[in-house]
């Protein structure tokens, strides 16, 4: 567990509230894009996750080090990040040319967010049509790709903390097989400073590697297990080193070892 202090509950507080306000303030400046080309919305949400990372930095003192950026293909890819933590949704925009999000249906029916999101041309699944949702799924992928954008998914599907039992879907595969573009797998040990669930804010510094693209054209099978092992055992080591060094800082009269993550299992699943 981490050491909680009275400085790291003032700042977390002050970030989330800071946080909060300058959503809605971004919201409000940015209806003037609804009326301008697509990039417009595209570029303005870059600059905002921009801005989330230093409100992050200047308040919370979470800073972030990006490693392998050299390995982003250019042109249209298929992004698979690992996902912790609700820092990656707007941390992981800036990296890319014209990034375009897969998110859940629900969040199109936020006011002005959801205005936003179609403009942005963010693909949107219905996770209770099950097999239902990827017909229209593939055909918003299909277009992005062909529009030579980046498409980000999480292929577990929802938030995981850091070392717990990894899930991937099967839908990453059902993505990678049709898109004939290489994919580009994401480590992140952002779920040590921000939880998963949590309202508090922990100083250090959150790791993103980007690990060596999955070229086309792989067995499905084959695909997915690389696809796992390859986010997984990197995950793991960026966890173990963020939890060693929250060990080190904390203070050593009653503070607790943050657990590190375990090394992954071999994955015994197989795509269908």
């Amino acid at each position: 567990m981490h050491h909680v202090t009275a400085a790291v509950v003032i700042r977390s507080a002050l970030f989330n509230i800071a946080f909060y306000l300058n959503f809605i303030v971004w919201l409000v400046a940015s209806l003037p894009t609804l009326v301008m080309p697509r990039h417009a919305i595209i570029a303005v949400v870059k600059t905002w996750g921009r801005f989330n990372l230093w409100l992050l930095r200047v308040i919370c003192g979470i800073d972030v080090e990006w490693r392998g950026l050299e390995k982003i293909p250019p042109g249209p890819l298929l992004v698979a990040a690992k996902h912790q933590s609700a820092w990656e949704t707007f941390a992981l925009l800036p990296l890319f040319a014209d990034p375009t999000f897969i998110l859940k249906r629900e969040l199109m029916w936020i006011p002005l967010f959801g205005w936003f999101a179609r403009k942005g041309r963010m693909i949107a699944v219905d996770r209770a049509a099950g097999k239902g949702a990827l017909s229209p799924m593939r055909d918003a992928f299909r277009a992005a790709l062909a529009d030579g954008r980046q498409v980000v998914i999480f292929p577990e599907g929802t938030r995981r903390s850091p070392g717990a039992e990894p899930d991937y879907k099967l839908g990453i595969v059902f993505l990678y097989a049709d898109a004939q573009v290489p994919c580009l797998p994401v480590a992140l040990n952002s779920g040590l400073f921000w939880g998963r669930r949590g309202f508090l804010r922990f100083p250090g510094t959150v790791r993103v590697e980007l690990l060596d693209p999955i070229p086309p054209g792989l067995n499905r099978r084959v695909f997915f297990k690389r696809l796992r092992d390859d986010i997984e055992t990197a995950t793991a080591a960026l966890v173990a080193q963020g939890s060693r060094e929250l060990n080190e800082t904390a203070p050593a009269a009653g503070a607790a070892a943050v657990t590190a993550a375990a090394p992954p299992k071999s994955s015994g699943d197989h795509a269908r």
